[in-house]
């Protein structure tokens, strides 16, 4: 009488409510069962929430009653209390942020390519644009002047990223002028990080890169209170001064009651290679200062990047080096996929990572 796959056909329409993904894709129905004229389903939630559970009990049941009218739908919803605080993303299997010490050393120009190399590695990936007083996401990816969807979803409203090639990307950039200043404090600076994360559908993750902004304020702790951050990429050039800011972000995350690993170290503005002697480098900014980084973080070196044009037009234009393929565009793939390797080593040696518990 029944049929299980037009019973998941009509639970995949149904969304939970705090990832705002739908029920199947994230794997939360646990078992259907037919009884006579009865379907039993057994459903798992993260939060002991009676109106969460009462807006997916009706959700469900409406929308397997539009496929069997006459179906009597019992619904058992069990909380999953595994974790002690579970993630606001469960649907995210690795949380990366990428920080710096201090401003000018290309962060965010890391930040997008790493992103575009793990998609065209094959990984499903977002970026999330972290950096609320100077977000230049939205430029580099060529989405300036355009606004995110706003979703209804059980009588709350959810951010529905923006696109860009195939990855969900989300900036404060897309919801002010571009010209306009972002002045904000401390406790409103973390709301807004907050809502990026729990009032936003983003989608089931292998990879969600958060661009930090330079130093270790507000947002990076904020950040670390709200998800479990799975690791840092920290970016410098080999400048002293650039090297001795990015020891103090290392620094930060290596803090006991933060205790969050530093996957490796990209040092940009390497040398220059001008473009009709792509042989010859030149150390314009010292040379050393990632591996020293690297050393003290007990971690490596994902990739040097050279000065080179191309990389910085990419980024002005909306169109990413990885984008434009080449070597320039190879140097971006390895750091990605060496990022993999030393993500998934990260998974097998430590302990799945926790939010953070810091005191005031």
């Amino acid at each position: 009488m029944f049929e299980e796959k037009f019973v998941k056909e009509a639970l995949s329409n149904v969304f939970d409510p705090s990832t705002g993904q739908d029920i199947m894709t994230l794997g939360l129905v646990k078992q259907i069962s037919f009884d006579g004229n009865n379907i039993n389903l057994t459903i798992h939630i993260a939060q002991n929430n009676s109106e969460l559970k009462s807006d997916m009990n009706f959700a469900c049941i409406a929308a397997i009653q539009d496929v069997y009218p006459n179906a009597n739908v019992n619904i058992h919803i069990a909380v999953d209390s595994s974790n002690d605080k579970t993630s606001p993303l469960p649907q995210v299997k690795n949380i990366i942020v990428v920080a710096s010490g201090k401003g000018g050393v290309g962060k965010s120009t890391v930040s997008v390519n790493i992103a575009l190399a793990l998609k065209q590695l094959g990984v499903s990936v977002g970026l999330m644009d972290a950096d609320l007083y100077g977000p230049s996401i939205p430029t580099m990816l060529g989405l300036q002047g355009q606004r995110p969807k706003i979703q209804d979803l059980y009588g709350k409203p959810r951010i529905v990223p923006l696109d860009a090639n195939g990855i969900p990307v989300l900036s404060i950039g897309f919801l002010v002028e571009p010209e306009q200043a972002v002045v904000l404090r401390g406790p409103r600076l973390g709301g807004i990080i907050k809502q990026f994360i729990s009032d936003t559908n983003w989608p089931v993750l292998d990879y969600l890169i958060i661009d930090l902004p330079p130093g270790t304020g507000d947002i990076q702790l904020t950040l670390v209170q709200t998800v479990p951050v799975t690791g840092a990429i920290l970016v410098t050039t080999p400048q002293e001064v650039a090297v001795v800011d990015a020891v103090k972000a290392m620094n930060m995350f290596m803090l006991p009651q933060v205790n969050v690993p530093i996957l490796g170290v990209v040092e940009n503005m390497s040398w220059f290679t001008p473009a009709e002697l792509p042989d010859n480098k030149y150390y314009i900014f010292g040379e050393g200062g990632g591996a020293r980084i690297a050393k003290d973080a007990n971690s490596i070196v994902l990739g040097q990047i050279p000065l080179i044009q191309g990389v910085r037009e990419g980024g002005d234009k909306g169109t990413p080096i990885v984008q434009a393929g080449g070597k320039s565009a190879e140097i971006f793939l390895e750091i990605a996929s060496k990022l993999i390797l030393q993500t998934e080593i990260r998974n097998e040696r430590l302990a799945p990572t926790q939010i953070i518990q810091m005191q005031q």
